[in-house]
């Protein structure tokens, strides 16, 4: 069975791309999970489903190790949980060399190792330095006497899906039902029903 995850670490950001990269490797939309989650941890719901479905011979697609996760030690054991006490396979999308269906002999598998510990610690440092920015950026706004936080009876249901029509699109046009959109989008039915219609319907 091919399964796809996708993260991304706030409600504000698309996960149009990785759907989209998903999708076309055949993936059923029902077998693709997405969180709206930091990579600071694997404590994120739909990853843990994912992980409770997952069975000897399955592969799981992600479009980049650093949609998987961010932590340098975390994703080391993950992938050690993913591929050798499940035995799963990882497709690594955008990095040919992490695909554990290929090189499983000493050296393909050796080289793999080396790319993911390399790759994992470039996503922990990643990490890291959006931290310390987002730290530093929020006390220059403080100290400029901008008032942090959503405005009061900001709406916030349609913007969260604005921008994300061409991901829509791909999965209607693949026969996905709302309510299956709407779960990978992590939204209501209702409110997604109605962003179709009033945006993608005129």
């Amino acid at each position: 069975m091919d399964y796809g995850y996708g993260r991304v670490s706030k409600d504000k950001q698309h996960e149009d791309r990785q759907l989209v990269a998903l999708l076309a490797c055949g993936i059923d939309p029902s077998n693709i999970y997405i969180d709206k989650q930091s990579g600071k941890d694997f404590a994120r719901p739909s990853y843990r489903d994912l992980v409770s479905r997952l069975a000897p011979g399955d592969t799981l697609y992600v479009k980049s190790i650093d949609r998987l996760g961010r932590n340098y030690d975390e994703m080391l054991e993950q992938w050690r949980i993913l591929t050798k006490e499940i035995g799963a396979d990882i497709v690594v999308l955008d990095m040919p060399l992490l695909d554990t269906r290929n090189g499983k002999d000493l050296i393909g598998t050796l080289i793999a190792d080396i790319v993911l510990q390399l790759l994992s610690y470039v996503a922990h440092t990643e990490r890291e330095m959006i931290s310390q920015r987002t730290k530093e950026g929020l006390e220059r706004r403080r100290a400029a006497g901008v008032q942090l936080g959503r405005p009061k009876g900001a709406k916030s249901k349609v913007v969260k899906l604005s921008g994300k029509e061409d991901a829509i699109r791909v999965l209607l046009d693949e026969g996905t039902s709302v309510s299956q959109i709407a779960r990978l989008l992590h939204c209501d039915r209702s409110t997604l029903s109605r962003f179709i219609a009033s945006r993608m319907c005129s």
